[in-house]
């Protein structure tokens, strides 16, 4: 199997009555010669395949490189929330291309979103949607406050009826 592998054959076939030197080595010449050209046409496939895999268009959160390169004019909007990565779920929904970038020369830090100008309506869509979620996350209470308050109620539950069964006394 080894010998296999490292052996290559080529077959060629001749028509012709008499078979020379002359004939078999210009047989050979062409065969060659059109391996090499099939060999080149692999390779500027590969190539092409390169080029179009570096010219590739990113989708979603992105560095500001792979932004830029997609030649488009950018816009941005300032963010102070800290919590921008709650953010990238409704940039998905929306299919926004964008990238961020955090200033620290201010305290607190601020974020910049950079996206496509041409994108400026539904970034809008997206950041009310966003925003609308965050207020009313906002109002309601804490799943960790509901739960306390459920344990005092039950502790207080608990002790009313300990104190039933004590008020009876013994029964015969």
């Amino acid at each position: 199997m080894q010998d296999e592998v490292n052996e290559k054959t080529v077959s060629l076939c001749i028509n012709g009555g008499k078979v020379t030197a002359r004939i078999l080595k210009n047989a050979m010449v062409k065969a060659l010669a059109k391996m090499e050209q099939e060999k080149k046409k692999g390779q500027q496939k590969t190539a092409e395949k390169k080029q179009e895999k570096d010219a590739a268009v990113y989708h979603g959160k992105q560095s500001m490189e792979k932004l830029m390169k997609q030649n488009c004019q950018l816009s941005n909007i300032e963010v102070t929330d800290g919590n921008i990565k709650s953010f990238e779920k409704y940039a998905r929904k929306y299919s926004i291309d964008f990238s961020l970038k955090k200033d620290t020369s201010v305290s607190p830090p601020r974020y910049f979103v950079f996206f496509k100008a041409k994108d400026v309506d539904v970034m809008t869509a997206a950041f009310k949607e966003y925003t609308g979620k965050q207020l009313t996350k906002g109002k309601k209470p804490s799943i960790r406050k509901k739960l306390s308050l459920a344990k005092e109620r039950m502790a207080k539950h608990r002790e009313r009826e300990k104190t039933k069964q004590k008020d009876r006394g013994p029964e015969h």
